[in-house]
């Protein structure tokens, strides 16, 4: 019975370990599954378990700039980010649902600033893809600070905080970009910059004696950024070569929506709940820029709020309701 209960033990931290560590194809588990009366189970299991290591690709690109993966440095520094992101498995793999409904909105945007598609892959390891908000104050998918979000001609108050909403930020992210990029002289240190700011690699550039972002000793988190992003790319980008299987049903595909114009002020949003059915969660997660249940509007701007199509064409076809809107 001891004996028992020790091997019980072992297999179930066997279990455990196996579903934190590595990646399976479905025949393996069912194959060990399958041998879970047998006495030679923890044989057969440890024949089926594993972590690997990771060959890296024999030339890497980032934004069309070469990768020196020659150098022993740098090849380590990529390994320690592909292995990272490929064994967080949660994570990467949320990375990836995400991907489904926010890269066609970012994607076009970058195109359209002559900015490179590799760039969607920045606010993926920036936030994840969720509206967070970073101990220095930074908000958003893109991370913008209220400074540079203001410079930039976003509204922040109370009420309304623009860094919220995708694809103002995006358009901001990209003008930063677009900056950095000329003063810079190339993506990879456009890049370091958005994460350590434009003085700053200036200084490291010119205290240093380098010219490009291969040559630079950074700080640990900008030190990693770069690569991380082109890690992050190469998985997501190729992902069944990592190990991660992804059914279009369990992707997060975008909602179509319909942008209502709004140019007065809302005494409670409670009135896109009357006209078109939508809770207060709802119209925040299409809308998160609106910081507050009401919307003050004493200049009369216009403001393009989001509501679900679906919920847009119910609502033509229902019977007008009282509104609140004042």
């Amino acid at each position: 019975m001891r004996k028992s209960l020790k091997t019980f033990s072992f297999l179930a931290i066997l279990f455990t370990m196996s579903s934190i560590f590595s990646f399976f194809t479905y025949p393996r588990v069912e194959e060990a599954e399958a041998k879970l009366s047998n006495d030679d189970f923890e044989k057969a299991f440890n024949e089926n378990y594993g972590i690997y290591s990771i060959s890296l690709p024999e030339n890497l690109k980032f934004a069309g700039e070469e990768f020196p993966l020659v150098d022993e440095q740098i090849r380590e520094a990529f390994d320690r980010e592909l292995l990272v992101n490929t064994y967080w498995q949660s994570q990467t793999l949320l990375f990836l649902k995400r991907s489904k409904r926010y890269f066609p909105i970012i994607e076009p945007i970058l195109a359209e600033y002559g900015i490179p598609e590799d760039f969607k892959y920045l606010p993926l390891i920036e936030s994840g893809f969720m509206n967070v908000v970073s101990p220095a104050g930074a908000v958003g998918f893109w991370q913008i600070m209220e400074g540079t979000a203001k410079d930039y001609g976003l509204e922040v108050n109370n009420a309304v905080d623009e860094r919220y909403h995708l694809e103002k930020a995006t358009r901001v992210a990209c003008q930063y970009l677009v900056d950095a990029k000329k003063i810079l002289g190339s993506w990879s240190l456009a890049a370091a910059s958005y994460n350590m700011g434009i003085n700053g690699v200036q200084k490291q550039l010119e205290r240093q004696k380098a010219d490009n972002f291969f040559d630079l000793t950074l700080n640990p988190e900008t030190g990693r950024y770069l690569y991380r992003i082109i890690a992050v790319k190469e998985i997501i980008s190729q992902p069944a070569k990592y190990g991660f299987h992804l059914r279009d049903e369990h992707a997060y595909f975008p909602i179509a929506t319909t942008e209502i114009p709004v140019d007065s002020a809302l005494s409670h949003v409670d009135y896109f709940n009357t006209k078109y059915g939508l809770s207060y969660r709802q119209l925040k997660f299409h809308n998160p820029w609106l910081r507050l249940e009401y919307l003050p509007n004493a200049s009369g701007k216009v403001y393009m709020i989001k509501v679900p199509s679906a919920s847009v064409d119910a609502s033509a076809q229902a019977p007008e309701k009282e509104s609140t809107e004042k």
